[in-house]
């Protein structure tokens, strides 16, 4: 098994910071292979940046990504570069309130996470990513709820723990009801 993980937006929203977590969900949490690269733009803030990860339970021996089976995409730029660059099949979570023109693939499962939205609920948009980061969990299953509170837990600022977990269960609970809703609609 290899999954392969793009998450792209830009700087300032956590995007290296989700790979670098779901890679440690992976690799330290759950007896998988993981592998993480990075790259962003000039710009500290604002500019493109993506993190992409590989998941696999052998040995990883390529570290790029060709063809992701899942994307998280959190901003318009993000989306215009990414979404017709995955498998046939794949998993799109899409931040709707980032990304506002759309022309979504047909053959793939595209989730809209309103994880800026929650965040600003919540009276921090920085926690957008760990919204979006529990929704990832429940949805993909590509590693255990468990495994990525630690993850989380292990990669946040101090004395933001609290509210870290706050989003992550509240990204979480969103998927959750959204897999449910599309249960029932089928």
């Amino acid at each position: 098994m290899r999954t392969e993980i793009r998450f792209a937006g830009f700087g300032g929203q956590g995007i290296i910071r989700s790979g670098l977590i779901l890679s440690m969900a992976a690799c330290i949490y759950s007896d998988k292979n993981a592998v993480q690269t990075q790259s962003y733009g000039p710009e500290s803030r604002g500019g493109s940046c993506k993190s992409e990860v590989v998941i696999a339970d052998e040995e990883i021996d390529f570290p790029k990504i060709d063809d992701p089976d899942i994307v998280v995409i959190m901003s318009q730029e993000a989306y215009h570069k990414y979404v017709n660059t995955v498998k046939k099949d794949a998993i799109i979570l899409v931040d709707p309130d980032k990304v506002t023109h759309r022309d979504d693939p047909s053959d793939t499962k595209i989730y809209d996470i309103p994880a800026t939205k929650i965040a600003e609920e919540m009276g921090k948009t920085i926690i957008a990513n760990v919204v979006m980061i529990g929704a990832v969990t429940v949805i993909t299953n590509i590693v255990t709820p468990e495994a990525m509170k630690k993850a989380v837990l292990r990669n946040v600022p101090k004395g933001t723990e609290k509210l870290n977990m706050a989003a992550f269960e509240k990204g979480y609970n969103y998927g959750e009801q959204l897999l449910k809703n599309q249960s029932k609609s089928q």
